[in-house]
């Protein structure tokens, strides 16, 4: 099979198209013919060298693919949607999405929802699975002790994480808002169902976010960046709030007044996905396609893809991914001439 491989860590240049022996299945795995492999940041920390995947997983970057069974163990009691060799799927994996062949634990495989394309299909489960876990298991996000549908902020609303998480809770009724770095980012948010864009750049987010809410804060933050953010994320708050960390993009230390934490009864959560065990992911899937796959076989959300690459063109869409120019997700597009 053909796959993109980093030949060394470093820049885009490093992503080379090779060839490399078909993976075998395993135990609840199975073989998927790769149509559409997503991009995501995680992919470009792993060719830099900081984000190696877990033991006994695939050297080649890749976390979220669509395309066809093509075989393995179908008979696993993990098979919750009673997939079959043929059947088309989207998945989340470990490692290895880069390529025409990929090894995906069956619990990790859910059903393209109908309508969808292979392109759309493979942005879907590395953010889907990201959000759900963390903005609706983690965090709690719902309904408050009177009933009422809570607010949530989301960071990075031009990211492949930003988009699912602006569709999805707005999708499920809740008042969104979104920051993004540049007007057309804002505005893209607001067309996704955010109730208000905010350019981080031009606008004080937490005084837009107090203003929008009548001084009383959002329940629910959902934090890419990290670093100086933590402490304007606390002050954005309600009582009882709860903060999501999901990346750390604006760095890894910053000064928090622990008694605001304290007077408000704050939640900070913090999590990284890759290396949860399969069962965690399948407890995911199944809320998935119970809550979600609906509103996407429906047409209340739709994938926003930005852009698609050939397979020779890693490097391209990981310079891309590196701009912050998209809105959106970044697909490579095995069906292209490569």
């Amino acid at each position: 099979m053909k796959a993109i491989a980093i030949a060394a860590y470093g820049g885009p240049e490093v992503l080379h198209l090779v060839e490399r022996d078909r993976p075998v299945p395993g135990a609840g795995e199975v073989l998927i013919r790769v149509a559409a492999s997503g991009i995501n940041r995680p992919d470009v920390s792993q060719r830099e060298g900081n984000y190696p995947p877990p033991p006994g997983i695939s050297d080649l970057p890749g976390l979220e693919i669509a395309g066809e069974i093509v075989g393995g163990d179908l008979s696993h009691s993990s098979n919750a949607w009673g997939l079959k060799a043929g059947d088309e799927v989207c998945a989340l994996v470990a490692g290895g999405g880069y390529a025409e062949y990929c090894v995906a634990p069956l619990a990790q495989c859910l059903p393209v929802p109908h309508g969808l394309s292979y392109v759309e299909a493979a942005a879907l489960p590395e953010a889907f699975f990201t959000v759900w876990s963390n903005v609706f298991d983690r965090a709690r996000l719902g309904r408050n002790e009177d009933g009422e549908l809570e607010t949530l902020l989301v960071h990075g609303g031009g990211s492949g994480i930003g988009v699912a998480a602006i569709q999805i809770a707005s999708a499920l009724g809740h008042r969104v808002f979104a920051t993004a770095g540049s007007e057309e980012k804002c505005r893209a948010a607001e067309r996704l169902g955010a109730a208000r864009g905010i350019n981080y750049r031009s606008e004080d987010f937490v005084a837009v976010v107090k203003d929008m809410t009548g001084g009383r804060g959002v329940d629910v933050v959902l934090d890419i960046v990290g670093g100086d953010y933590i402490p304007r994320d606390i002050d954005c708050l309600a009582f009882d709030g709860r903060l999501a960390l999901v990346a750390v993009l604006g760095g890894t230390e910053t000064h928090v007044d622990l008694l605001k934490v304290l007077m408000r009864r704050l939640t900070v959560s913090g999590s990284t996905l890759r290396a949860r065990s399969v069962k965690f992911k399948q407890g995911i899937a199944r809320q998935l396609e119970e809550r979600v796959w609906p509103l996407l076989a429906g047409g209340q959300i739709r994938p926003a893809i930005y852009a698609t690459f050939a397979p020779t063109e890693g490097p391209e869409a990981h310079r891309l991914m590196e701009s912050n120019r998209h809105i959106g997700k970044i697909v490579i597009d095995w069906g292209r001439p490569h």
